[in-house]
């Protein structure tokens, strides 16, 4: 196991993009320093940990040298002049294929950034690389058809969890401070609850994206929930490519800590579908209600509302999804899927139309569900994923076609209800890897469930350092 040694944060790569601009703006470092030594520590660790596609140094060092220009004159771009930024593989790029983790994808240079990406190049962020994922993100894992397999730099024999596996890797490695994922049933929180981050899952329409889809959301993954909101800031503005996005807001992303005196607290335990809740994330967890009940909030234990049926009803549905486009493959091109999505996807060819429209039809019930359980809450808080960790060679950590979505029990149901989720670290186990807290708020309530998880980085206790390079 790979064990993190004590260090001060004095690196560059290490500082959060609040303190990079104000480093900026005081003249105490430039973006070509930080991008430098972005660039050297990435060389350092991704041998280890394969967190990246299409690092483009060259064009780093280029952009990085232009904001160097701008600070120089007090002339900054936008609110991230100059700030490493990395977006996930499926978040398009001008120029660059979109190969969504999958050898039977074409690679077809996008045409346009995706609203996301344009978001942060307005704002100044050199988006210096991508990041991996597995085939068409339908894994929580680091597992991948195209990509060399990602690794959790908090144990290389781990996974850093999907499907944004890269950006939690790259997050926890240090390679800059703002990272970009997306997440339709879990894939930002759970690698950043394995990788000891903060990942936002915004209110669905939050964040303008293209292609959309039900549930699907683009959010941060920072190492703290100052770097999430201020890149919540940017990625919220509108894009009219987006049709199912919010309407232009006025809302102040400068998150303020939100005290949790009198606060009416769900905590979610136990569920009656999915894995099993590890000891060490239930202690976690509990350690985490008590501390907010300790500074002021109700805290009242509630059960969980997603059912058996509810899950194998959206298993169902994803299946059949995935299956309408690996069918329209040849079977030659379709063949390069990773066996395990494949499997997985085949059997959506044997799903009546009625199976299909129930699986479909959860994401109602869940929205239902969700709506009833806020009638008389404030917040939720929960587990983000049931286990610890599980091996990086693992396509989930059942690692099971028949069983793929037992670990997304927590985080999925606010996917399919809107509701704005965060994971933040809050704990580990008895090895140091980290474990991850989960707090939900009401639909459109994107601002306290930041400032609840701000208050939270007050109450969790010490953290340990992060990782640092392996020695060999």
């Amino acid at each position: 196991m790979h064990k993190a040694v004590s260090q001060e944060i004095t690196s560059l790569h290490d500082l959060s993009a609040v303190d990079l601009i104000a480093g900026y703006r005081a003249r105490q470092f430039s973006p070509s320093e930080v991008m430098e030594e972005v660039l050297a520590h990435v060389e350092a660790w991704e041998p280890h940990i394969k967190a990246l596609y299409l690092l483009d140094p060259d064009a780093a060092r280029a952009a990085a040298k232009a904001s160097t220009d701008r600070w120089s004159q007090d002339e900054p771009a936008g609110c991230l002049d100059g700030v490493p930024a990395t977006v996930k593989d499926n978040i398009a790029t001008k120029g660059q294929p979109v190969p969504l983790g999958s050898a039977s994808v074409t690679l077809t240079p996008a045409a346009a950034d995706a609203p996301p990406a344009a978001r942060l190049r307005e704002a100044g962020a050199i988006i210096f690389a991508k990041t991996t994922m597995p085939d068409y993100g339908m894994l929580s894992s680091g597992l991948s058809s195209f990509h060399p397999l990602s690794r959790n730099p908090w144990d290389l024999r781990m996974n850093p969890g999907g499907s944004s596996a890269g950006a939690g890797a790259a997050a926890a490695a240090g390679y800059g401070p703002l990272h970009l994922g997306t997440d339709i049933g879990g894939s930002v929180r759970l690698p950043a609850a394995w990788c000891g981050l903060v990942g936002l899952k915004p209110s669905f329409g939050r964040v303008p994206i293209d292609p959309p889809y039900v549930g699907r959301v683009a959010g941060p993954m920072t190492r703290i929930v100052d770097d999430a909101a201020l890149m919540m800031g940017v990625l919220s503005k509108p894009d009219r490519r987006d049709g199912t996005s919010l309407p232009p807001s006025d809302l102040n992303w400068k998150v303020v800590e939100k005290s949790p005196r009198k606060l009416r607290i769900g905590l979610m335990l136990d569920l009656d579908v999915g894995q099993p809740l590890e000891a060490p994330v239930r202690e976690v967890v509990q350690r985490a209600a008590k501390a907010f009940e300790s500074a002021g909030a109700v805290v009242t234990e509630i059960k969980g509302f997603l059912t058996r049926e509810m899950l194998d009803g959206l298993d169902n549905f994803w299946r059949a999804r995935l299956w309408d486009d690996l069918s329209k493959l040849s079977p030659e091109v379709r063949a390069r899927t990773l066996p395990y999505i494949l499997k997985w996807a085949e059997r959506g060819a044997s799903l009546s139309g009625v199976d299909v429209i129930r699986g479909f039809n959860v994401t109602m019930a869940l929205r239902a569900a969700a709506a009833k359980l806020f009638h008389d809450l404030d917040y939720v808080i929960s587990p983000t994923s049931p286990g610890v960790k599980f091996p990086a060679e693992f396509a989930g950590p059942t690692n099971d076609p028949d069983r793929p979505l037992e670990h997304i029990t927590y985080t999925v149901p606010w996917n399919m209800a809107d509701n704005p989720a965060i994971s933040i670290n809050g704990g580990y186990d008895a090895d140091g890897f980290p474990i991850g807290v989960q707090i939900v708020g009401r639909r459109f309530d994107d601002l306290g469930v930041l400032g609840l998880a701000k208050a939270f980085e007050g109450l969790r206790g010490e953290q340990r350092p992060w990782p640092s390079v392996p020695a060999n």
